[in-house]
């Protein structure tokens, strides 16, 4: 396949970037508490050599960089992304800046979202994210939409919308030659069963939301190989007592992941808690959902075909003023689950790092910081702010700790 118009000019730039910010000497980060699957090591120590996490080197010639008094957890993962700073919906330089803009803020690995057009759209791009994905740049490419409910459609376009019928779900797969990771439906339209069955077979994940589904239908999709609640609470049915609906299916089954979008506009307070105590930490995915204001600013933007306001940080459609994804990144979710949910910082980690690379079949590279794993790394002080980044091995945001 020919490379898409930027491509290669964009990765050139990227690998010099990353040879000349290589670490040539072992380091070892000193100081810090330091986040581990089995728990918070105070006074911990990380040794990076070259791309990786080693074993501490016995023999001391590692550079010795002091980060006492900060937090330092695994890089986060983000399952659900359509951009920030520009738009995955668009040329390679704009995917790259979006990259670059969440790398910035802890996002080390990153899943490419699109958002619902013309099936010869969505295909031609999907060229575009697989080659990026096939160059380290990306870890996969989701698919949000078109099969998706015009009952629950938020900001997507409805007369682009169409039933997941197999055959189509089929044509984007194989468009992503092998990097798709994930695709939202609604489950309940015609096709959609088959179509969860499909995605099953393939090895990508079928996620269910932007959903009218019933309890039983949903119940039925998880069966069929469903493994993903695409933002949980947000386009689908409220939580009834008498039509509990897809929310309750989704947060009751041990083999679903629930994402959240934890901006303190998609969800309450109590729903958080809610999906947290039912679910439990081990299930529960942080995202973003960001869009191309993330890391920007206030005002017009586009989402695929349809334009977005956006006013302090809040992101609606500008025609019927639904929300149109977020503003958010992943540190900033970060600080809020500590700070204002009082979630224990190891739940938040497990949330933004090891679940959803878990989900992605990458969790012997990346979620933790274990040897032989990917530096990938995020700094951060007392108070929950960053204050630095690493992926792999590489300073993306420069602590500058003297």
């Amino acid at each position: 396949m020919a490379t898409p118009p930027g491509a290669r000019g964009a990765t050139a730039r990227g690998s010099a970037a990353r040879a000349r910010g290589a670490t040539t000497h072992p380091q070892v980060l000193t100081g810090a508490r330091v986040v581990l699957p089995t728990g918070t090591v105070p006074d911990g120590r990380v040794t990076v050599d070259g791309t990786k996490i080693v074993p501490e080197d016995p023999r001391g010639t590692a550079h010795a960089v002091d980060v006492t008094g900060h937090w330092l957890v695994p890089g986060f993962v983000d399952l659900h992304n359509h951009g920030g700073g520009a738009s995955f919906s668009g040329s390679a330089d704009e995917v790259h800046r979006a990259i670059r803009a969440h790398r910035r803020h802890g996002t080390t690995t990153l899943v490419a979202s699109t958002v619902t057009d013309d099936m010869d759209v969505l295909v031609r791009q999907a060229g575009l994210l697989s080659e990026l994905a096939e160059q380290g740049d990306l870890a996969g490419i989701h698919f949000e939409g078109p099969f998706i409910s015009p009952c629950r459609k938020g900001a997507h376009a409805e007369g682009l919308l169409r039933d997941p019928d197999p055959a189509q779900v089929r044509k984007l797969i194989d468009a992503a030659r092998g990097r798709a990771k994930m695709v939202t439906l609604a489950t309940e339209l015609p096709g959609g069963i088959d179509s969860v069955r499909l995605l099953a077979e393939h090895g990508v994940i079928a996620a269910v939301g932007h959903t009218d589904a019933t309890y039983e239908q949903t119940v039925a999709a998880i069966a069929a190989g469903a493994t993903v609640a695409t933002h949980l609470f947000n386009a689908m049915p409220p939580l009834g007592h008498r039509a509990p609906g897809p929310i309750a299916a989704l947060l009751e089954d041990e083999r679903v992941t629930v994402e959240l979008i934890n901006d303190g506009v998609h969800l309450h307070p109590a729903a958080l808690e809610l999906a947290f105590h039912r679910a439990g930490a081990g299930r529960v995915a942080f995202i973003t959902d960001a869009m191309d204001a993330a890391g920007t600013g206030d005002g017009r933007y586009l989402l695929g075909p349809l334009e977005v306001e956006v006013s302090e940080g809040v992101a609606r459609l500008v025609e019927g003023g639904a929300i149109a994804g977020s503003t958010l990144t992943l540190d900033r979710a970060f600080k809020r689950a500590v700070t204002v949910d009082r979630l224990p910082v190891e739940d938040v980690v497990a949330a933004l790092s090891a679940n959803p690379a878990r989900l992605l079949g990458m969790a012997d590279r990346v979620g933790s910081l274990e040897p032989g794993k990917d530096a990938d790394l995020v700094l951060l002080d007392e108070n929950f702010d960053l204050k630095g980044v690493m992926r792999q091995g590489v300073w993306v945001v420069d602590p500058e700790l003297g």
